[in-house]
């Protein structure tokens, strides 16, 4: 009997240079070996000042329906974002697209956010993290609002991290409504130039969220978001505003006084 033949995963230098440039890897099917690079024409973006906490999302964060953990089940939020969709029976998250982005994980450049309830995996999203970019691949939800509270904790934390672009790729009814707008790629990438730091970038985004805790995170030459570190520093902040025990309540009152 023969071994499997391990997939032949994307370099993960090769996987941020595409990021850095504006560019990411999609496949056909979940099986489909192959990957094509998108540059789209239009990109959707989400300004972090910009997101649209609705009096029914923040009373849904206030009633803390769910904990949110960041990079607690990275894999199994893979799995669920690349389970073929229930309209169309297809994905663009291939087994080697899933396996790169592991890898990317483990270097510490991919990170998710889980919703849970009661113990069970009920919504979230993952994503590319580098300097002050976050770039955001899938989410899934399998109850009402699980999504939607994923995308609210990414957003208080990105702001709570120093980040200044949270790119969603392609425009949906369901980002439109959360804040999302479409840009120009050319416009984009001026914004991703403009985002892109140094080492010395880095540093700032380090000093910001705590510098033991975000070692490793925003080290080297500055790629990988501290987001993990962002996080964090967000439930120390509810935990210093007396809200540790319902950090949701904090998240909405941090959203909804800008938005």
């Amino acid at each position: 009997m023969h071994a499997p033949v391990p997939l032949q995963t994307i370099e993960p230098d090769l996987l941020m240079m595409a990021y850095r440039s504006g560019i990411f890897p999609m496949a056909d099917a979940r099986d489909d070996p192959e990957i094509f690079w998108v540059e789209p024409r239009r990109r959707a973006i989400l300004p972090l000042d910009g997101f649209n906490c609705s009096r029914s999302l923040a009373r849904t964060l206030r009633r803390g329906r769910f904990t949110v953990t960041c990079n607690a089940d990275f894999g199994a939020v893979m799995q669920a974002c690349a389970a073929p969709r229930r309209e169309s029976g297809e994905t663009w998250i291939s087994d080697r697209i899933e396996a790169s982005y592991r890898e990317l994980h483990a270097l510490g450049h991919a990170h998710s956010i889980e919703c849970w309830q009661q113990g069970e995996l009920v919504g979230g999203l993952y994503g590319v993290g580098f300097d002050r970019v976050f770039c955001g691949e899938s989410m899934f939800s399998r109850v009402p609002d699980a999504s939607k509270v994923a995308l609210a904790w990414l957003v208080a934390a990105l702001r709570r991290g120093g980040a200044e672009l949270l790119d969603c790729q392609f425009m949906t009814d369901h980002l439109a409504s959360l804040g999302a707008i479409e840009i120009s790629q050319a416009r984009y990438l001026a914004l991703l130039r403009s985002a892109q730091r140094s080492i010395e970038g880095a540093a700032v985004l380090a000093a910001g969220v705590g510098v033991g805790a975000a070692e490793g995170e925003a080290d080297g030459d500055g790629e990988g978001l501290a987001l993990p570190a962002a996080f964090g520093a967000l439930l120390g902040d509810a935990a210093e505003a007396g809200l540790s025990s319902s950090p949701g309540n904090f998240i909405a009152q941090s959203l909804t006084q800008t938005s």
